[in-house]
């Protein structure tokens, strides 16, 4: 065999797996099963303001919520092999919508706790955004939507610790938990390379 043909057949075989590894790809965002044996939503959330904020014994060393922000607690529950799942998180605000598609503006960073070196999120602010400007004539067009800001984030499923939020009052954080339903595919050159 030239090596031409060697090289073509390398490339002919590495483009048919990553074709095959593109097509088996199959995630599924779900909730883990609740114990009942229905699709109930297993995290348990918490939000506090700087009026009614109440320390908890596994989030003590995160701040507590300036005035005008509220802090978001998400606790995942314990799973067997939670390296199978990620979780999704969208930071926005439910609006009146039309037929165009509308964003809100808003930077999520990422802060570390001093000392301890958690990791939790904050938004400063979040304000309107860019939209499209088609003209909507049907007023069923109009309706109750969630709006979110550009920056969305997925984390490692890891219950061990909560995931922790500081967002504008009025905010929403709205999650979901993805879960693996396929097996890797492993893309690697079956050709000895003798060069």
């Amino acid at each position: 065999m030239n090596l031409f043909t060697l090289k073509t057949a390398k490339h002919a075989f590495s483009t048919t797996a990553l074709a095959f590894s593109l097509l088996s790809f199959n995630a599924l965002a779900t909730s883990p099963a609740h114990p009942s044996g229905h699709n109930q939503n297993m995290i348990t959330t918490q939000a506090f303001s700087s009026t009614d904020y109440q320390s908890q014994e596994a989030t003590k060393m995160f701040p507590a919520p300036n005035e005008g922000m509220e802090q978001h607690i998400l606790t995942l529950p314990k799973l067997s092999d939670e390296s199978n799942y990620m979780v999704e998180i969208q930071i926005g605000q439910t609006k009146m919508v039309d037929c165009n598609r509308q964003m809100l503006t808003g930077e999520l960073k990422q802060h570390s706790v001093k000392g301890w070196g958690y990791n939790y999120y904050q938004v400063d602010s979040i304000t309107e955004g860019p939209s499209t400007r088609m003209a909507c004539i049907r007023k069923e067009e109009h309706k109750e939507a969630f709006v979110q800001i550009r920056d969305e984030l997925k984390l490692n499923y890891d219950s061990r610790l909560a995931k922790v939020f500081y967002l504008p009052k009025g905010s929403e954080l709205r999650y979901r938990v993805w879960k693996v339903e396929s097996q890797f595919n492993y893309s690697k050159s079956t050709v000895a390379d003798n060069s």
